[in-house]
């Protein structure tokens, strides 16, 4: 089947301080997040790219076979294509190189936060992914979510509805 592009807003540059709610799928779907060890490893990659690519990464959400993320750029230059680009070839290279074949795949999905639309809500969704998975009874039960930018606890805090 030939590779299909996902459509991206036209007229918008996705460049400079946005908000963006982006989502990779493993290859062929395999649950390949289910343990601390390989989750550490593309968070490490993870948190490399964002540094080096001036994004802020609100929250994160590792399922069995995706990657939910909420990142914010940091810089007039900060451009989601080039930091999609790195992130993803820098933790399929350690991924092949610790557990062989293919990590993601092709392309990604992304939703650019209008004005309007809250973080704190996008947050919200993303880490009660798991919940409406079936994979904990609460959001704080989850151990492959958080935020590279405040602890668990602040990120729980913002997202909670008693606030």
């Amino acid at each position: 089947m030939p590779f299909k592009p996902v459509p991206r807003l036209r007229g918008f540059d996705y460049c400079g301080p946005h908000r963006y709610f982006v989502t990779f799928c493993t290859h062929a779907r395999q649950p390949y997040f289910q343990s601390g060890d390989a989750v550490s490893l593309i968070a490490a990659q993870l948190l490399r790219t964002a540094t080096d690519h001036a994004f802020a990464v609100i929250a994160y959400c590792y399922m069995p076979d995706h990657l939910h993320l909420l990142v914010e750029g940091c810089a007039v230059d900060a451009t989601l294509a080039q930091f999609v680009r790195s992130f993803k070839q820098r933790s399929a290279f350690h991924w092949k190189q610790r557990a062989g074949g293919t990590l993601w795949q092709r392309s990604y999905y992304d939703h650019v936060l209008r004005d309007d639309e809250s973080t704190r809500d996008v947050a919200r969704y993303i880490l009660e992914n798991p919940l409406r998975a079936g994979l904990a009874a609460r959001v704080e039960d989850y151990p492959y979510l958080g935020s590279m930018t405040m602890s668990i606890g602040d990120l729980l805090l913002s997202v909670s509805d008693d606030r």
